[in-house]
C-alpha cells in the first residue's frame, strides 16, 4: 500500500477528509447557525472505589468516558483508550472523567485501539500506575517505545496474545489512524475482543464505521457484551465511513450476536455535530423500534460500573 500501509475490509477509503469536505461542513455549521446545545451532558456518579481499588474476583465494567473503560476479569485490571485528558484541540472536555486518574488501581493491560488523540493520550497513560503492558495495532508499538513504554506487543487483525489467563484479540473496525500528518495510517485500527474461562466475554469496539466485519465478528466469537460507539456521527454524509449512528451501533450489536450493549464514544467530547442527548434519544428510538428488551441494553453514566456476579445473582432470583 506505499505509505498508506493499512485499509479497510470494505471499499471505504481510510481517508476522505479532503479539503473542500472541511469546506463544505464549515458552510453547513455557518448556515445552521450554532443552536445546538450541550448542557445536557452525561451524569456522573460516584464509582465505588473501594470495590474497585480492591476487586479481583467479580467481573466488571466501570465507563471512565468516551472509550476508556476500567475493566475487571481474571484479577486484571484492564484500560481501554487510556484519555484523561482535559481538552481535546480546542475543545474542553463536555463532563469529567468518571474517575480521576490518582483513584485508578494499579492497571495490568492497557488496551489501544488505534492511534488518534481522543482515544490514545499519552500523558495519561503515562500517570497510571501498575505494570502497564500495552497490547496495540499492528504498526505503534515502535511509536510507543521511543515514548519510553518497554511492555509494548502490536497485534494484526484476529492475532490473539494472552496473559494471567485472558485471551486477547485484535479484531476488525472501519477506521483510519493518524497522529500526524506524515503517519497516516502506518498503524492499524480495531477493536478487542477479551476472553476469559471465568468471566464474561467482553467485545469492545474501538471506533467504527458500520461494516460487514461485525458479522464476522459475531461467527467467531460468544459475545456477552458489547462496548459500541454511537457518538461523532454528524453530519453523516461525512462521517458514517468512521463513525456509526445509533441506529447503526444496534444493527453492529445485532450482527455480533451480544447479549447486552453498552454505549460509549460520546458524552466526553465535541467532535462533531451531534449532542450526547440526540445520541440517546436515536439511541432509545431505535431500540423500542427493533424491540430489543430494555434490560439488554447498559446505558452508563460517568463512574458507574457493570457488576456481573451481582447481576447474575439478581437475574436468578
Amino acid at each position: 500500500m506505499g505509505k498508506n500501509r493499512f485499509g479497510n475490509l470494505d471499499s471505504a477509503g481510510a481517508v476522505r477528509a479532503g479539503r473542500h469536505r472541511f469546506v463544505r461542513w464549515g458552510q453547513e455549521r455557518v448556515i445552521r447557525g450554532n443552536a445546538k446545545d450541550y448542557s445536557d451532558c452525561v451524569p456522573n456518579v460516584h464509582p465505588d472505589l473501594p470495590f474497585l481499588q480492591h476487586n479481583r474476583s467479580e467481573p466488571s465494567v466501570t465507563w471512565i468516558g468516551h472509550s476508556t473503560f476500567l475493566i475487571q476479569m481474571a484479577g486484571l485490571n484492564i484500560v481501554t483508550d487510556p484519555v484523561w485528558a482535559r481538552r481535546m484541540a480546542l475543545q474542553k472536555r463536555l463532563s469529567p472523567p468518571g474517575i480521576e486518574l490518582e483513584d485508578m488501581p494499579p492497571i495490568d493491560v492497557v488496551l489501544v485501539s488505534h492511534s488518534h488523540y481522543d482515544h490514545l493520550h499519552v500523558s495519561s497513560l503515562r500517570r497510571l500506575s501498575g505494570a502497564k503492558r500495552l497490547y496495540v495495532p499492528a504498526g505503534l508499538s515502535k511509536k510507543m517505545m521511543r515514548k519510553g513504554f518497554r511492555q509494548v506487543e502490536e497485534l494484526n487483525w484476529w492475532e490473539e496474545t494472552s496473559f494471567h489467563g485472558v485471551k486477547f484479540t485484535f479484531v476488525p473496525a472501519q477506521h483510519w489512524a493518524r497522529r500526524n500528518p506524515w503517519d497516516t495510517n502506518h498503524s492499524h485500527w480495531g477493536g478487542w475482543m477479551l476472553e476469559s474461562a471465568q468471566s464474561p466475554t467482553i467485545y469492545f469496539g474501538g471506533d467504527s464505521g458500520y461494516f460487514r466485519g461485525f458479522e464476522e465478528i459475531g461467527r467467531r466469537f460468544d459475545v456477552d457484551v458489547a462496548l459500541l460507539p454511537i457518538g461523532a456521527y454528524e453530519p453523516e454524509w461525512f462521517m458514517s465511513e468512521e463513525h456509526m449512528s445509533p441506529e447503526e451501533a444496534l444493527k453492529a450489536f445485532r450482527d455480533v450476536r451480544a447479549k447486552y450493549f453498552v454505549p460509549m464514544h460520546y458524552g466526553s467530547f465535541k467532535l462533531a455535530d451531534d449532542t450526547p442527548k440526540e445520541a440517546l434519544e436515536r439511541l432509545e428510538l431505535e431500540r423500542q423500534r427493533l424491540e430489543i428488551p430494555r434490560d439488554r441494553m447498559f446505558v452508563l453514566q460517568h463512574g458507574e460500573s457493570m457488576r456481573f456476579y451481582s447481576r447474575q445473582a439478581s437475574d436468578n432470583q
